[in-house]
C-alpha cells in the first residue's frame, strides 16, 4: 500500500478521536478536537499531493479519499448540531449529508459499470470550505464579527454542496442513463 493510501486510512482512524474530543466536556476539548481535525485536513492535502506528484493515484484512493473527507466533515457537523451554542442549522446538515449519500450511491452505480468517479473541482472546493467552516465553528469565537463569518461559511458550504451535486450528476449523467 502506498503512502497516500496510508494517509487516507490514518485520516479515517483519526475520526473517532476527533468525535470523542468534540463531545468531551473539558476546557481543553476544543483545542484537542481542532488539533485532530486540522491534522486530518493536512493528511487530506498530503495524500492528494503525494498521489499526483509520484503518480500513485489508485482506485482505492479515488474512492476512499473523498469518503474519508465526507465522514470527517459529516461527523463534525453532527457534533455541531449536538452543541446548542453552535449556529449550524439542522436543515443545512441534512442537505449536506443527503448530498454525500447521493454522491456515494452514484459512485457505487458507476463502480458497478467499471467507472471510477474521482472528486471534481467543485467537490474539492466544497470540501475545503467545509473544513475551514468546521475549524471556525469548533473554535466558537465569541467576537461579534464571527457571528457573520460563521454564517457566511455555513451558507457558502451549503451552496457549494448543492453546486457540486449538480455538477457531478450533469457530468456523469451517462452513468445513470441505463440504470435498470
Amino acid at each position: 500500500m502506498n503512502v497516500p493510501n496510508r494517509l487516507t486510512i490514518l485520516r479515517v482512524a483519526m475520526i473517532p478521536a476527533f468525535i470523542l474530543f468534540m463531545l468531551w466536556d473539558s476546557p481543553y476539548s476544543d483545542y484537542l478536537s481542532v488539533s485532530v481535525f486540522i491534522l486530518a485536513c493536512v493528511t487530506d492535502f498530503l495524500d492528494g499531493y503525494l498521489a499526483r506528484k509520484y503518480n500513485q493515484i489508485t482506485t482505492f484512493g479515488k474512492f476512499m479519499d473523498p469518503l474519508a473527507d465526507k465522514v470527517l466533515v459529516c461527523s463534525a457537523m453532527i457534533c455541531f448540531v449536538a452543541d446548542g451554542d453552535c449556529p449550524m442549522p439542522v436543515w443545512v446538515v441534512i442537505v449536506i449529508i443527503a448530498r454525500e449519500f447521493i454522491i456515494s450511491g452514484f459512485r457505487l452505480v458507476a463502480a458497478e459499470k467499471g467507472v471510477v468517479i474521482a472528486a471534481s473541482y467543485w467537490a474539492k472546493i466544497k470540501t475545503a470550505v467545509q473544513m475551514i467552516m468546521s475549524i471556525v465553528l469548533i473554535f466558537n469565537f465569541q467576537h461579534p464579527i464571527f457571528f457573520f463569518i460563521d454564517r457566511i461559511l455555513i451558507y457558502a458550504a451549503l451552496i457549494l454542496t448543492v453546486l457540486s451535486l449538480v455538477d457531478y450528476i450533469y457530468k456523469n449523467r451517462d452513468v445513470m442513463s441505463d440504470v435498470s
